[in-house]
């Protein structure tokens, strides 16, 4: 157990982790190129609970053969279990943009043959660094939860440094050069960015630049904030309407994403490298159990050992990796 635990709470280890389902991207192998849990923003709905750490600067936190030896160590143990990857996505518990070696490890992991995604809140877009390193990537999400500064504020709750009217310049900045695939995310929470004139401003402003496609989200996990509402079905079906109008390319994405949590060897790695950014539904750590042929007394003993965490939302449980704290909402 204490060559696992060490393994584990190796923070080089556990730069990888994956691959999990997702709703965009098919089976992605996740990097975690940010510490637990530095962000520039503390987003209401943040699904690994409150930022610890806000800072707007970017800086160094890993070096990239480290990242790199990380991700083809995952790519190994994934293919010797014949678990496909149709990704390689930046999806850290932080700011993935926060991180100024991200240009050389998206440059590095394209060698790998395996397309390359990165998924930011956009905050930091505003600089023309961060827009060069992202123009690297196949795939690149960008968040746009407002564009006005009331819900802005209320909603991502913006490190004091930013500037809203900079990101949205960005913004159309980086879509109008970028080649890959451009999508933006819009996650909707009641009472908050759900009223149909903050989603026509939104829509308006996305449909400056077209991208690829839209998504309109809703909370599926459990949120920092325990006040976090999902919006009625009439008023997400209403956002979608104001978007299709403007012909803009628009999917939801408020369904669960499924059980097909990748097993690549070690399950105490597997459990708490996945739920370190992605908690993970009763059924799903059920599923991954099997795959791994061990019992749940692998849960109880990280829950007990207080690595892994327990929550119900929406009826539902859901294990979530402990940090340096647990999220508000447990």
């Amino acid at each position: 157990m204490d060559s696992d635990s060490t393994a584990m709470d190796n923070p080089i280890k556990n730069l990888a982790f994956g691959p999990v389902p997702s709703r965009r991207l098919g089976q992605s192998l996740g990097i975690n190129n940010i510490p637990p849990k530095i962000c520039t923003y503390s987003c209401v709905y943040c699904q690994v609970g409150r930022t610890l750490n806000m800072q707007s600067e970017r800086m160094a936190f890993y070096k990239p053969e480290d990242v790199f030896q990380a991700v083809k160590e995952k790519i190994r143990e994934s293919r010797g279990k014949n678990e496909p990857i149709d990704y390689l996505t930046f999806v850290p518990d932080g700011e993935p943009t926060l991180d100024q070696n991200l240009g050389v490890d998206i440059e590095r992991l394209k060698s790998t043959g395996i397309s390359v995604a990165v998924i930011t809140n956009s905050s930091l877009i505003g600089r023309k660094d961060v827009r060069d390193d992202l123009k690297k990537a196949d795939w690149v999400s960008v968040k746009i939860d407002a564009v006005s500064q009331g819900a802005w504020h209320k909603v991502n709750r913006p490190h004091g440094s930013l500037n809203l009217d900079r990101i949205l310049n960005g913004i159309l900045e980086f879509a109008s050069s970028y080649k890959g695939e451009l999508s933006t995310e819009t996650m909707l929470i009641q009472n908050f960015n759900d009223d149909p004139d903050e989603i026509e401003l939104i829509s308006e402003f996305i449909g400056k630049f077209m991208p690829y496609k839209s998504y309109i989200a809703i909370p599926t996990r459990p949120p920092a904030e325990k006040y976090v509402e999902v919006p009625p079905e009439n008023i997400v079906n209403r956002a979608y309407q104001i978007f299709n109008e403007r012909m803009i390319p628009t999917e939801y994405l408020i369904g669960y994403e499924g059980n097909a949590f990748a097993f690549t060897g070690n399950i105490e790695e597997d459990l708490l490298s996945i739920t370190s950014v992605h908690p993970m539904r009763q059924d799903a750590v059920h599923k991954l159990l099997e795959k791994a042929k061990v019992g749940w007394s692998v849960v109880k003993d990280l829950i007990e050992r207080e690595k892994l965490i327990e929550v119900e939302y929406k009826k539902r449980k859901f294990y979530v990796r402990k940090l340096n704290h647990p999220p508000s909402s447990l």
